[in-house]
């Protein structure tokens, strides 16, 4: 395996010490916001990670090498490079074996966070059930199955089908915790109108929560639910609005499968003027923020 993965000496110094680690994906850098706002975003998150006193270990593929943990100037290549792969579970062993440069989606950096004994996952919004077809599943619902982890997240990004979604992780026994919240976010929403199984309202009540997974030797994580902040919400009206927009534009041009969500997203930040953009950022920084302090909790209860 030393030839496949390789642990900055952060990371692997962190985990040997079993300090706090966050794992946060590499996609959100490389496809998932536009320049510069995607570097600047990255540096911002490892930056806010460290001052909370736990360790960023950003996931990628470099040249065919699963990297955990990134330099500034890694960082900066997924970010610019016009090249970059979106690696999802099953793209895992191809770019490995063609050495690519790839970044890594929710389900990805999840099984290779927990592969590296990492606990914690910090990450903006999960993929779910796609909107007309209950069967269009994205492959981050089965990895939150199979995965003991804590996800950090502002619930499935609002393009999907919320409800189904939230049906999804019920049936396949995901804990869902509302952090500060009694119901399941809506990404750029506070409100979704969805149950949670549970509310914590602080890092210590989220480590309990997860060794008693950890415990009982349950598969699957523990997916906290973590309100975008209040300043940064746009409004569920708007919302519709510009999703509605975005929906009949995709179906025009035929854009469909894994190209389908980030040009929904991208079409409702250029068409609500960056309202999106700015709630995405503002929930990632603060889901940063939150993973870093449970990561610290977790810690210090082993």
């Amino acid at each position: 395996m030393p030839d496949i993965f390789n642990l900055s000496r952060e990371v692997e110094s962190a985990l040997t010490e079993k300090r706090a680690v966050v794992a946060l994906e590499s996609t959100v850098i490389a496809h998932g916001l536009p320049r510069p706002q995607n570097l600047e975003t990255a540096l911002r998150l490892e930056e806010i990670v460290r001052a909370k006193g736990a360790v960023p270990a950003t996931i990628a593929i470099l040249e065919g090498t699963v990297h955990v943990g990134l330099t500034s100037a890694q960082l900066e290549h997924i970010a610019e490079s016009g090249d970059i792969h979106k690696i999802s579970r099953r793209d895992l062993p191809v770019a490995i074996a063609k050495h690519w440069y790839g970044a890594t989606t929710v389900a990805t950096t999840a099984l290779i966070a927990e592969r590296a004994g990492i606990k914690v996952f910090a990450t903006g919004g999960i993929g779910g059930v796609h909107r007309g077809d209950l069967t269009d599943v994205s492959a981050d619902l089965p990895e939150l199955a199979r995965v003991n982890l804590v996800i950090v997240c502002s619930g499935a990004k609002i393009v999907l089908d919320l409800p189904a979604t939230r049906e999804w992780l019920e049936t396949q026994g995901i804990t869902v915790v509302g952090y500060g919240t009694d119901e399941m976010p809506a990404f750029y929403s506070r409100r979704s109108g969805l149950e949670i199984d549970t509310r914590a309202d602080s890092p210590g009540e989220v480590a309990v929560i997860a060794e008693a997974r950890r415990a009982l030797k349950l598969d699957g994580a523990t997916l906290v639910t973590v309100p975008v902040p209040e300043v940064a919400e746009v409004k569920a009206e708007r919302l519709d609005e510009v999703l509605s927009e975005a929906l009949a534009e995709a179906a025009d041009k035929n854009i469909a499968g894994r190209e389908l969500t980030p040009f929904l997203l991208s079409h409702m930040a250029e068409r609500s003027g960056g309202e999106t953009l700015r709630a995405n950022i503002a929930l990632l920084e603060n889901n940063a923020r939150v993973a870093a302090e449970i990561a610290l909790a977790i810690a210090l209860s082993d």
